[in-house]
């Protein structure tokens, strides 16, 4: 599929040739996104079918999902637990959403994407769990695939994935609907 924009002023124009079918599209931006979409759903189902299966959390998403229970702090990403009991592996993977959150947010600018990380010791000062348990919880975590291991030169670090997320949403949601 080719494509070729011109802008004139807040009007837009764009081209689309996928396969023999040339289309074009003119008017606001809003409006042409819309109709792009429109059109690449109907004339391409195949996306249509992989967006039924993709699955991809945006810092908007980690926000509205992970409001309750992390905080940004000037002192930097924070589980912020309140009255709420964690077992050790959430508290993990909740403190590694909020370094997610953190680094999609508030540090995107700097294109460092190593933010999303965390070193042992920092996972260990910002959990306050046992350093033993947490290398435990982390390993456990890590061979489930929710939990990504990256060893580098300047050393070992962990990060939340795509399914640690998901899992990290189901459990908790499950954990509200037994409260209520």
């Amino acid at each position: 599929m080719e494509g070729e924009a011109q802008s004139d002023g807040d009007q837009l124009t764009i081209s689309l040739i996928y396969r023999d079918l040339k289309v074009e599209f003119s008017g606001g931006p809003g409006t042409v996104l819309q109709s792009i979409n429109s059109f690449i759903a109907k004339q391409i189902p195949e996306i249509s079918l992989a967006r039924k299966l993709a699955l991809n959390f945006s810092a908007k998403d980690l926000v509205d999902k992970f409001q309750n229970f992390v905080k940004i702090t000037p002192e930097g990403a924070r589980v912020w637990s309140g009255e709420r009991k964690f077992s050790d592996k959430e508290l993990v993977a909740l403190q590694l959403v909020a370094q997610r959150i953190a680094s999609e947010t508030l540090d995107a600018s700097s294109g460092n994407p190593h933010l999303s990380s965390m070193t042992l010791s920092e996972l260990q000062e910002t959990t306050s769990l046992n350093p033993k348990s947490l290398s435990s919880r982390l390993s456990e975590l890590a061979k489930l695939g929710l939990v990504q291991r990256d060893n580098s030169e300047e050393g070992t670090t962990f990060r939340i994935t795509t399914q640690g997320i998901d899992w990290l949403v189901n459990t908790l949601s499950r954990k509200q609907q037994q409260v209520k």
